[in-house]
């Protein structure tokens, strides 16, 4: 296992030798002061008989001396009181012992501090994956919660995407695999606060949750796992791994609140019962109509699916719900780029309504803003909605010229997440 420990000093969250500093400045402090008092008492080193009568800046210089060569130089404490000379020889000891610390605590920095950082994990928040999927729970997590330690895992990371977890986020990288028992141990999970795997494999992330929770239960309901199958995700929700997790797909996340903010409020807009046209049945299509199942009700009179393999993307839907109960469903194979399957969808809807919508939430930007646009021209009074996966200034800003609605899965993902999950 090959570490990356950022060397930046305005990383935040890679700030461990502060706590070890703020205990040992407090023991500094404590030993100046069990000094102080003792010369105060009248307990004088045996080589500088004087100390006790000199001032505070000798006395403070005889005391910081100790830190550095002991007694050695001033003499052992004599006179006084018993228990004068007893703080007084505490200093003795503690300052030598306290610098001696100082001392090896650099040198094993130095040689391992990989090693260093993750003995002193606390309190941390462990995410596996280095995709923009965990960019957008780190911002969203430096908003709230600045000073929290990241710790982010991958197999692999990408030069650029390090460097900018590292300065940006204040992380700490480190490549490895969570489904590794000696990683798992290395990362204090029974002291972390939170668990995120956010990375592109469902089996190796079920894999590693298996093994988070057998090691640290601490974890059990702060432990998010992102499925990119919906249909395995729907799967694993009816185990008791599921039961113990937070499951979530990044779809299904964007495509719920993009009904409940976007088109619930559309729809409810409008008097008649709504046309919806949801080009690319993929997993966000599939997610926006499970979710207009769920909340818009009967305010939906004809659903039409456009997909180049709708047929059998339906199948497995409807596998696990029903389709089409309060509604008329319509589905059309084929390219939304292809002219003949628009021919074939306006002969059997009348689309020119001010009650119709059409959905573009294909992974093509390019394909969704092109036919976005033609389709504005065509039907003026319909509402147009444009997918891009990143946000961009672009599709923004061609929407806004043309009376479209640009929306972007990143940005939809960010609106949703849980403020529980970043506490």
């Amino acid at each position: 296992m090959h570490s990356h420990l950022a060397a930046h000093g305005d990383m935040k969250s890679d700030s461990f030798t502060g706590r070890n500093l703020g205990w040992r400045w407090i023991a500094v402090g404590l030993l100046f002061v069990l000094g102080f008092i003792a010369f105060a008492a009248g307990v004088n080193p045996s080589q500088r008989p004087e100390a006790g009568a000199s001032g505070l800046a000798v006395q403070a210089y005889y005391i910081l001396g100790l830190f550095v060569v002991g007694g050695l130089d001033i003499g052992v404490p004599e006179g006084g009181p018993v228990w004068a000379r007893a703080l007084l020889w505490i200093t003795y000891f503690g300052a030598p012992l306290l610098t001696a610390s100082a001392a090896v605590e650099a040198v094993i920095r130095i040689i391992n501090p990989r090693q260093w950082v993750l003995r002193n994990l606390r309190d941390h928040i462990v995410i596996f994956g280095s995709g923009e999927l965990t960019i957008s729970y780190l911002r969203m997590l430096r908003k709230q919660k600045v000073d929290t330690r990241i710790i982010i895992v991958d197999t692999h990371f990408d030069p650029i995407r390090e460097q900018e977890l590292q300065q940006k986020y204040g992380a700490l990288t480190l490549v490895g695999d969570l489904t590794l028992g000696f990683l798992l141990e290395q990362l204090q999970l029974h002291r972390a606060k939170r668990a995120l795997l956010l990375g592109d494999n469902d089996f190796q992330a079920f894999e590693a949750a298996t093994r988070i929770l057998g090691l640290a239960p601490n974890l059990r309901f702060r432990l998010v796992v992102h499925c990119h199958n919906l249909r395995f995700m729907r799967t694993i929700l009816r185990t008791k791994l599921g039961r113990h997790c937070i499951i979530f797909n990044t779809y299904h996340l964007a495509a719920l609140g993009f009904v409940r903010n976007d088109l619930i409020p559309h729809f409810r807009s409008s008097p008649l019962a709504d046309n919806v046209v949801i080009a690319g049945f993929g997993r966000f299509g599939q997610s926006v109509l499970e979710q207009l199942q769920k909340h818009a009700g009967t305010g939906l009179s004809n659903v039409a699916l456009i997909d180049q393999d709708a047929e059998r993307r339906v199948m497995v839907v409807q596998e696990q719900e029903d389709l089409g109960e309060n509604y008329r469903l319509s589905i059309f194979v084929g390219d939304i780029s292809h002219p003949d399957v628009w021919r074939r969808l306006s002969n059997q809807l009348d689309l020119s309504g001010g009650n119709t919508t059409f959905i573009l939430g294909t992974g093509d930007e390019h394909g969704n803003i092109r036919t976005a646009l033609w389709l504005k021209q065509k039907y003026p009074q319909a509402a147009v909605f444009a997918r891009s996966n990143a946000v961009s200034k672009f599709a923004l800003a061609v929407a806004e010229e043309k009376s479209l609605n640009a929306f972007s899965i990143t940005q939809l993902v960010e609106n949703m997440i849980p403020d529980r999950w970043t506490s």
